[in-house]
């Protein structure tokens, strides 16, 4: 094959370099292979990303090889791009890509990027996300059955507070709960609103599941409050994985998730699944729930003693959190 190869996508031409370049060793899957499947489920992929500023995980030398995050789309990039300025905890700043049509996915994709990585908010708000994400991260001792029975678990304490949770696998070894949500609140109000949530699971299924920060003190699966603070980004619905099979992040009906599989749904399987079964996520923008009564179960956790809990290190210490520091470290460290 060239050494390239034009694309037409979207009214534009996009220049795909290395089109035969291996991507997954096990399976043969090649660039192109990847775009072709991107562009197959492309309107599905976008209606997760269309208007999200998104960092690009780039891996240049294939899912076995250690990809490195570029945030800034570069000054080279073409004029038709759309993009949008971010501002980070840090005070810093960056042009990121916001992936509005197949032709922006192809762009990527010809980068190296595998899987899509977007911000929870729209690029006509940047600071008020749109989007509350549940992420179930597994402990080594935690089952996958156990996974699967803390995403049953969030679902039904999401209705009760008035929310709809969209589930999907990981596509590693969690599960992602999407919850569209008014962008009435900036970050720390959604992050805390996040944390009540997870605390509520807590108290369901505390054999099951953790909010501990800290990994020496968790059990089961932590379920990851601080992915809702700003600059945190997870894989998006149907994103394949950097795994040698090529998962793929897949949208899930609830009466699915108890028996669901990871290994099943892979670069190979989920195209004709939504072809068969239709997306179970379509429909995600047209419910946007209220934070309203998840914010009040915050301050009624507040005032029983349980108030903020650590943040990401990368953060500037937050009021009212608690010592950001190893237990371990602060037992040694006490007289």
């Amino acid at each position: 094959m060239a050494d390239h190869t034009m694309i037409a996508v979207a009214g534009h031409e996009v220049r795909v370099s290395n089109p035969a370049k291996v991507f997954f060793a096990a399976l043969g899957v090649t660039k192109l292979d990847l775009i072709e499947y991107y562009l197959t489920l492309a309107e599905q992929t976008l209606n997760h990303l269309r208007n999200r500023p998104t960092v690009l995980k780039r891996y240049p030398d294939g899912a076995g090889a250690e990809p490195f995050f570029q945030k800034r789309v570069p000054d080279s990039a073409p004029d038709w791009l759309q993009t949008a300025v971010v501002h980070f905890p840090s005070g810093r700043s960056a042009r990121e890509l916001l992936p509005n049509d197949a032709a922006h996915l192809v762009w990527g994709l010809n980068l190296g990027v595998i899987d899509w990585n977007p911000w929870p908010v729209r690029a006509a708000d940047l600071d008020r996300p749109d989007e509350l994400r549940v992420d179930l991260d597994p402990t080594p001792q935690a089952s996958w059955d156990d996974v699967r029975q803390v995403a049953l678990c969030a679902g039904q304490v999401l209705s009760e507070f008035g929310l709809t949770g969209f589930p999907k696998t990981s596509g590693s070894r969690g599960i992602h709960i999407n919850v569209r949500i008014e962008p009435a609140h900036e970050f720390p109000v959604v992050r805390r609103a996040a944390l009540a949530l997870a605390r509520e699971i807590e108290r369901r299924v505390p054999e099951l599941a953790t909010t501990r920060w800290w990994k020496e003190e968790r059990h089961g699966v932590f379920i990851d409050y601080n992915q809702n603070a700003r600059d945190r980004t997870v894989a998006s619905a149907y994103s394949v994985r950097p795994t040698a099979d090529a998962r793929v992040s897949t949208p899930l009906r609830w009466d699915e998730v108890a028996s669901v599989e990871q290994e099943d749904l892979r670069i190979d399987t989920v195209p004709a699944r939504v072809a068969a079964l239709g997306d179970p996520s379509a429909e995600i923008d047209q419910h946007a729930g209220s934070l309203a009564a998840l914010i009040e179960r915050s301050r009624i956790d507040e005032q029983h003693g349980l108030g903020d809990a650590p943040w990401p290190p990368n953060f500037p210490k937050a009021p009212g959190e608690p010592t950001r520091v190893q237990p371990s470290r602060a037992r040694r460290s006490q007289p």
